[in-house]
């Protein structure tokens, strides 16, 4: 496995991490004994950088990494995340405040059994709460040593300067793929400026580049994916175009689709690190592997003239998500 730095922290990260959300949560049934070896797998693969928060499964997934993170602590890196709360009768909603804050992180160290959490994310960014007094509480946890370093998840450039200016941000994460280039223009430019690593979550696109859904009744009753313009009647057959075409390049590659997409994240700097979800051993290592992908300029305009070729993909979540969404 190969490493690059958490922003200017010093910490050494894997540049493939994992993150742990559909093991509990959104893409269907988990299984918990996969899901503990897929864990396991991951430290043989010098996979360190690991990714969950409080509302998969409700602390369900927090529970379920504790129990390898605990006796193998110092061989992982552990990044959670607060702010999204159950409402009565169903659904979430986002709460910033920082009595929240103080509530969720005692709750996140008791369900990972852990003293410190290496990275701690405000999940969102509320529009209720000042964006320094939410960062100034969370610098606080550091201080007192609950958390280590701090992070911002779909952050605008607004809130980031706002939040660093309080305390430095070690890492933005929001979603970034190869169809999913919102950051690129303002944000990215503006946490390089910074110092800030960004961390792309769903970096496969939830699966659409990698061919993996080739019908959307083969999703279970609640995947989450179901909700997304993405897999809509309307974009399906643009984006099925598009896999497939993806797939070919990766074949003449001598790679896979989904190495071909972490290969293209990861080609985008080495100040990126991409935390691909997965609750099987065989794809953990699949993503591995995308760590000694290299990509050559011509691998990339090839890429690059496939998307304008199918540019019909759709939004990347529905109109309620996006509102949560921090522009």
């Amino acid at each position: 496995m190969k490493y690059r730095n958490l922003g200017t922290t010093g910490e050494k990260l894997s540049a493939v991490g994992l993150g742990c959300m559909g093991m509990s949560f959104a893409y269907g049934p988990g299984d918990d004994t996969e899901s503990i070896a897929t864990l396991h797998r991951a430290l043989d693969l010098g996979i360190n950088f690991w990714d969950t928060a409080d509302v998969y499964g409700f602390g369900v997934n927090e529970e379920l990494i504790s129990k390898v993170l605990v006796p193998n602590r110092d061989k992982v890196f552990i990044a959670t995340k607060f702010g999204f709360r159950q409402k009565e009768g169903g659904g979430t909603y986002f709460d910033g405040s920082v009595a929240h804050m103080k509530n969720s992180v005692e709750a996140s160290l008791k369900r990972l059994k852990i003293d410190t959490i290496d990275l701690y994310y405000a999940h969102r960014i509320d529009p209720n709460v000042p964006v320094e007094e939410m960062v100034g509480a969370m610098a606080q946890l550091v201080k007192e040593g609950k958390v280590r370093y701090l992070g911002l998840s779909e952050a605008s450039v607004a809130s980031i300067r706002k939040a660093h200016a309080v305390h430095p941000i070690a890492a933005l994460q929001s979603e970034y793929a190869v169809i999913t280039r919102g950051v690129e223009k303002e944000i990215l430019p503006a946490i390089r400026e910074l110092g800030i690593s960004l961390v792309p979550y769903s970096p496969l696109a939830r699966g659409l580049v990698t061919a993996t859904v080739l019908d959307k009744s083969q999703l279970a009753a609640d995947d989450f994916r179901r909700t997304l313009p993405r897999f809509d009647e309307a974009n399906w057959d643009n984006n099925q175009r598009l896999a497939a075409g993806f797939g070919e390049l990766a074949v003449a590659k001598g790679i896979t689709p989904a190495q071909l997409a972490l290969g293209w994240v990861l080609a985008q700097g080495e100040d990126i690190i991409p935390i691909p979800g997965t609750k099987k051993r065989k794809y953990l290592e699949e993503n591995a592997g995308a760590a000694d992908v290299v990509l050559t300029a011509g691998d990339l305009q090839d890429i690059e003239a496939l998307l304008k070729k199918y540019p019909n993909t759709g939004e990347r979540y529905n109109e309620g998500s996006m509102k949560l969404v921090n522009n």
